[in-house]
């Protein structure tokens, strides 16, 4: 296995793919008058590109676009501003994700909060919160979940631990986003022109390769779905293209060796056994119906949502961009903001803040000297 993940990240190989690739979408520019236009659904993918120095080397040929596949950008801001007023409750322990921390909400940040004295602690897997709970059973620990498809099943876990060593003093609350309604909203718009999708790596390890058909059959996109390192990334790109000029739109799957067609049962029967797809908000977008998951009625004490009264106001207005930016719409550099008042350590956005954010990947690697 480790010969193989080497392999993937050979740069001879890489430079050799990377000359293909250039030399497929020349063909296409010479056909269409422009560069082929790619969107990367995935947090993970965004950052690969721009770290791996991918997306730079491609500028010329290929038109790589972010999409909405950053959990902590989709997240919208009275969603954000409910987590921190739910960590101001006394006897409370609020678990999340360390991209969640320095994420702005229109008062303060979690981390701020944290500082004021509020009891905010980092887990790296949702279980770790269900323990937590059972250590303190004098006070209420809610889980902030969050995540596409990938987590979801995580989620599920916790909450099986949860009921299982009835646990009464554990809730999660839930602002999980699902990838096809996103897609589906994206093509349906027109707002932006896309000839194809490189699907996201893990959350295609849940979904399988044949949940993206719809993609095919309704909208005649092409999508190929694979791996992080270079040379998966430029495979990936190298398929897109070769379906283009061939006049095809059918679903390749790049990364085969975790990714099956029908994708991860066992994970697919948590989600369905806890979860149901509810509306929700996306930040830059608003309500998307049936396009994130929510606990079912009978799990409702374990809503953190139901035991818990949170309510925000609208939250104020900045001139961050973020929500075009998830959507394609514009570059991190067409924010006002970018790289002057919003910066890692000054974010503004959430797309500044987060690992997988697309503002975070331009300005580590693709800003312009």
């Amino acid at each position: 296995m480790q010969e193989l993940l080497n392999e993937f990240s050979n740069s001879k190989l890489s430079r050799k793919l990377l000359d293909k690739v250039k030399e497929s979408a020349e063909s296409f520019i010479r056909e269409h008058g422009r560069r082929p236009i790619f969107m990367e659904v995935c947090g993970s993918h965004t950052m690969a590109l721009a770290e791996t120095g991918v997306k730079k080397a491609l500028k010329e040929s290929v038109q790589l676009i972010s999409g909405p596949g950053c959990p902590v950008c989709v997240t919208d801001q009275k969603s954000i501003d409910a987590m921190i007023k739910l960590a101001e409750g006394e006897n409370r322990i609020i678990c999340t994700f360390g991209d969640m921390m320095r994420v702005p909400g229109t008062e303060c940040s979690l981390l701020e909060a944290k500082t004021d004295g509020k009891d905010i602690r980092i887990v790296y897997s949702p279980p770790d919160a269900v323990k937590i709970a059972e250590e303190n059973p004098d006070k209420e620990v809610i889980f902030l979940g969050i995540g596409f498809e990938t987590t979801i099943p995580v989620l599920a876990v916790a909450l099986k631990n949860a009921v299982n060593r009835n646990v009464k003093n554990f809730s999660m609350w839930m602002t999980t986003k699902l990838v096809e309604p996103i897609l589906r909203t994206l093509l349906e718009s027109k707002e932006v022109n896309i000839d194809g999708f490189i699907l996201p790596g893990h959350v295609s390890i849940v979904l399988g390769k044949n949940s993206y058909r719809y993609l095919v059959d309704e909208y005649q996109i092409p999508g190929v779905i694979t791996g992080f390192e270079p040379v998966e990334l430029l495979a990936g790109i190298y398929k897109l293209i070769g379906q283009l000029l061939d006049d095809r739109a059918e679903i390749e799957n790049a990364y085969s060796f975790v990714v099956t067609d029908e994708g991860n049962k066992a994970a697919q029967s948590l989600i369905e056994e806890y979860f149901e797809p509810v509306d929700v908000a996306w930040r830059g977008i608003g309500v998307i119906p049936k396009s994130g998951m929510d606990l079912k009625r009978k799990f409702a004490g374990l809503n953190a949502k139901h035991r818990f009264a949170i309510t925000v106001g609208e939250p104020r207005k900045t001139k961050c961009r973020c929500g075009e930016i998830i959507k394609g719409l514009i570059s991190p550099e067409e924010c006002p903001l970018f790289s002057k008042a919003c910066t890692p350590l000054t974010p503004i956005g959430p797309c500044m803040v987060s690992a997988e954010g697309t503002c975070s990947a331009h300005y580590q690697y693709l800003r312009e000297d």
